[in-house]
């Protein structure tokens, strides 16, 4: 398909800079395949959703992964930044490097507050497109409080391109069920949540499942290309337990529907679903890609704030309740004024007619 397909003009006052205060009082737009558009708020997730329903949730963590600082070498200092984007293992991290022509290879970095107290490391890969792999003389837990101590909040681009990073960030953009550090950028969707509205649907009968996707920077990175053929998809490691898949496929199976918090854990329900058509414990990476034609085999609804114009996640709503239906929401939400991105509004996404299965 062509990139161009998922175009569509945004204009910039939609674009939220500060989340709905409180957070569980933003918009919620309904879309149903067979009965529309409905305009909705959040809270109202109580009466939408089904005693039996099971509501999976991501309870990544996110770091504060933006690190500045300098490159040493000998008496010679240079300004540099970093948006940390995937553990490579317990003492090394890939990154996004500003100005990436200021580093080689074995570069020396002191990063964060001051040199004295700096979190030290060096460069030891560099690639082609600003992305150079840091390795770190701390690993582990200890790393990640360091990252945490030095760290800022990695806002999106389109927010960090607005505003600086403020205080409340650390709480703003962090889901209240964050519980597993990993992840330098929030799974959107979750903001909306308060700890009250988790007990008044747990209250109801929505059973509430935990997996875990750490998700990437490169959930922002723009396609590079025209078609989505061409496309290479950022990983990104996540787990599901043999527990909890087991009580999500019981669910299904007593005729109750699984609904998605955000991309980030429908993308890592139909990664585990993917080898098998059922879904399977899983522990990896996934970059899964899904574009319209994809067969969903476990989410039946999902809940996502409003995203950019060609982008991988746009095309993934697009997938899920048809390009028509979806083309149409967003021109509603956009001439309504729903506001949009990381800390906007939401949506409460059913899924359309499934496309008939694949020959085996």
């Amino acid at each position: 398909m062509r990139v161009s397909d998922f175009d569509f003009e945004l204009p910039e006052r939609l674009i939220a800079l500060h989340p709905a205060e409180p957070r569980d009082s933003a918009r919620l737009l309904v879309v149903d395949p067979v009965h529309g558009l409905s305009d909705r708020h959040v809270p109202d997730l109580e009466r939408l959703l089904r005693a039996g329903d099971v509501l999976v949730i991501n309870d990544t963590r996110v770091l504060p992964a933006e690190l500045k600082g300098q490159r040493i070498r000998g008496e010679n200092r240079a300004n540099v930044s970093f948006n940390l984007h995937k553990r490579v293992d317990a003492y090394t991290w890939r990154a996004f490097a500003r100005p990436a022509k200021r580093l080689a290879l074995l570069d020396r970095l002191a990063l964060g507050n001051g040199e004295a107290d700096a979190l030290v490391a060096k460069v030891s890969g560099k690639g082609d497109t600003g992305e150079v792999t840091l390795e770190f003389e701390l690993g582990g837990a200890v790393l990640d409080e360091a990252i945490k101590a030095h760290g800022a909040m990695p806002l999106p681009p389109y927010i960090g391109a607005k505003r600086d990073a403020e205080e409340r960030d650390k709480t703003d953009y962090q889901t209240v069920y964050a519980r597993k550090d990993g992840a330098v950028a929030a799974p959107t969707a979750g903001l909306h949540f308060t700890d009250a509205l988790l007990e008044r649907l747990q209250d109801k009968g929505v059973v509430i499942e935990r997996i875990t996707l750490h998700v990437g920077a490169g959930t922002f990175l723009p396609m590079k290309v025209d078609d989505t053929r061409d496309h290479v998809m950022h990983s990104e490691w996540g787990v599901i337990d043999a527990d909890t898949v087991a009580r999500i496929v019981a669910a299904r199976e007593a005729g109750h529907r699984v609904v998605a918090v955000g991309t980030t854990s429908l993308r890592l329900l139909e990664a585990a679903s993917q080898a098998t058509g059922t879904l399977r414990a899983f522990s990896g990476d996934t970059d899964i890609f899904i574009t319209p034609g994809y067969r969903f085999r476990t989410v039946d609804a999902l809940m996502t704030n409003f995203h950019l114009p060609k982008s991988t996640l746009f095309m993934l709503v697009s997938a899920f309740s048809g390009m028509g239906l979806m083309r149409e929401a967003y021109e509603y939400a956009i001439n309504d004024g729903y506001r949009f991105y990381s800390y906007g509004d939401s949506s409460l996404l059913l899924r359309a007619e499934q496309p008939e299965p694949e020959d085996e």
